[in-house]
């Protein structure tokens, strides 16, 4: 799952970034209003972490015009405003939850989780095909109850089919959504990553659809 952090506090900014990559997230870090639109509108997140409080462009006016342009992803709003005003108006313009300063961020990564969750249309916390369960909270992965060991870039790529269970999932996209911004991004790897996590969980686990991706489905009894 992919990420984008709009906060210009540089501290909070980069531990957030720091501490959303050990959860397991690609994440690309902004620092300005202006920036963080073009970065929002311009490239595919699963999820947004918002400020309001912006330079250039403040976070409001960021949320209002990604609406407006269609963007859909949810955002959580993050902002040292603390009165109620302040969350009806981010509310309002179109953010998903609200988060004030301080925090603890292990509240912010789970109502992080709950969105991409209610925004791929899954209600828990586990997510299952088959015999494969991964609990989104742990990062744990399991076959028949039985935990396996997963890389970095494996578990990226089995959530997002998993958040996207029963829907053809391109090439393209699982780069998008799995790599971060700076990375030297190569559909090759797809492939491979693919491969491996067949001969850890089973070949059917995952089905290539030719000439259009890849698709996780329930196994027909």
């Amino acid at each position: 799952m992919r990420i984008l952090i709009v906060e210009d506090e540089p501290t909070l900014g980069q531990q957030l970034k720091t501490t959303l990559e050990g959860a397991g997230y690609a994440v690309d870090l902004s620092v300005d209003g202006e920036d963080g639109h073009y970065m929002g509108s311009t490239e595919n997140y699963d999820a947004v972490i918002l400020d309001l409080g912006l330079p250039e462009i403040d976070g409001l006016t960021v949320l209002d015009r990604w609406r407006k342009e269609g963007r859909k992803f949810p955002v959580l709003v993050l902002t040292a405003r603390d009165s109620w005003s302040d969350k009806v108006a981010g509310l309002d313009a179109g953010a998903d939850d609200y988060l004030a300063k301080p925090f603890q961020t292990e509240e912010l990564i789970a109502r992080l989780r709950a969105l991409i969750r209610r925004a791929s249309g899954n209600a828990s916390s586990e997510l299952t095909v088959g015999d494969v369960r991964l609990d989104t909270r742990s990062g744990r992965v399991t076959l028949d109850g039985q935990p396996v060991k997963l890389t970095a870039q494996e578990y990226k790529l089995l959530s997002y089919l998993m958040h996207h269970k029963g829907k053809v999932v391109s090439r393209t996209e699982l780069i998008e959504h799995i790599y971060d911004q700076d990375f030297d991004r190569d559909s090759n790897t797809i492939e491979v990553f693919v491969t491996r996590i067949r001969k850890k969980l089973g070949q059917d686990v995952i089905s290539t659809i030719r000439g259009l991706g890849y698709s996780l489905e329930e196994p027909v009894s």
